[in-house]
């Protein structure tokens, strides 16, 4: 009866946040709209749409897998570095050949430039820690802090001496951004993200049991080693889309998969997962439209994101810190 109602409330939950984004993203399409200018105000809004939907969903999955392969709710995909390594990316096209090079103005090539180049570096990070067949998820959190820490080190050297004019192009790249998406990249991102979902649909019953830990997992007959591998670079493969589709999101997964645990009772990942990149799109959509349609700003969402899943790290941590 109890196992009935729960799964009763998370139906109840994932159909009203639906509805919730069904109707913010007719106001995001629709508000200020008029008839002269319809069709051309449709085709920038329907691809910024599309691209806030498909960044929420895959910022929400990665991290709700990324927390359960090392256990621990206080971390994001993005402590492994790669944001500050995208960050890196972009400040060396730009110290090296210049904000009007082919390498920065073109997006189609940058996208393909910065996806292959955080899934190489996550694939040697993995390779080289996972070669002797055991999976230190430890390590791999130490050496992506150490990395992040040194791709943020560099990239701050090189923006001091940069030109201020090539500064001030490259900042636009540094905050996420949903204005002025390329339908090419939008396709290939689309393309990318639904055959890794064939790839690895079959396997995500499996994170019930993972949750568990390592030694019940492989108790019950989890092939652990074999499926921490594939996750994180699943991981890797989606966060790295995400911050080269839109810019880096700090703490938008952190926030919302912390929230989705607090509202979904239940070891059941299918439910938490859904959960989660629903409240993830939602979140993005309204904050879009607020912050763009209603309230006329031009400060990223990312960054007041940012803030609020900041000040929610700082008060989980502390109270963490206190029932220890």
């Amino acid at each position: 009866m109890e196992n009935k109602i729960k799964f009763n409330s998370n139906i109840r939950l994932i159909m009203v946040l639906s509805i919730l984004i069904l109707i913010v993203s007719i106001l995001f399409l629709t508000f200020g709209i008029h008839k002269g200018n319809f069709e051309y105000a449709m085709s920038l809004r329907i691809p910024k749409l599309i691209a806030i939907i498909l960044t929420g969903m895959l910022i929400a999955f990665s991290t709700v897998l990324f927390q359960t392969t090392t256990n621990n709710r206080l971390l994001t995909p993005n402590i492994m570095g790669l944001d500050s390594f995208y960050v890196l990316i972009q400040t060396v096209i730009v110290f090296l050949l210049g904000s009007g090079s082919v390498f920065s103005t073109n997006k189609k090539l940058n996208f393909v430039i910065c996806v292959t180049l955080m899934v190489s570096i996550s694939f040697v990070i993995y390779t080289t820690i996972f070669k002797k067949g055991k999976s230190n998820i430890l390590l791999i959190v130490l050496i992506g802090i150490i990395l992040g820490t040194l791709f943020s080190s560099l990239s701050k050297f090189m923006q001091i001496a940069i030109d201020p004019n090539e500064y001030a192009s490259l900042q636009n790249k540094l905050f996420a951004s949903f204005n002025n998406i390329n339908d090419d990249v939008l396709v290939a991102s689309l393309i990318m993200i639904f055959i890794i979902f064939i790839l690895i649909f079959k396997d995500i019953k499996y994170l019930d049991v993972m949750s568990l830990g390592r030694e019940h997992a492989i108790n019950l007959g989890i092939d652990y080693d074999r499926l921490i591998k594939k996750f994180f670079i699943v991981v890797s493969v989606f966060t790295s889309i995400s911050t080269a589709l839109v810019g880096p999101i700090t703490f938008l997964g952190f926030l919302v998969a912390n929230v989705t645990k607090q509202l979904v009772k239940t070891y059941k990942y299918s439910y938490i997962i859904s959960i989660c990149m629903l409240i993830s799109v939602f979140v993005l959509i309204f904050g879009q439209f607020l912050l763009e349609r209603v309230l006329k700003i031009e400060t990223p969402v990312s960054v007041v994101i940012n803030l609020i899943g900041g000040i929610y790290f700082m008060y989980l941590l502390l109270r963490e810190g206190k029932s220890c």
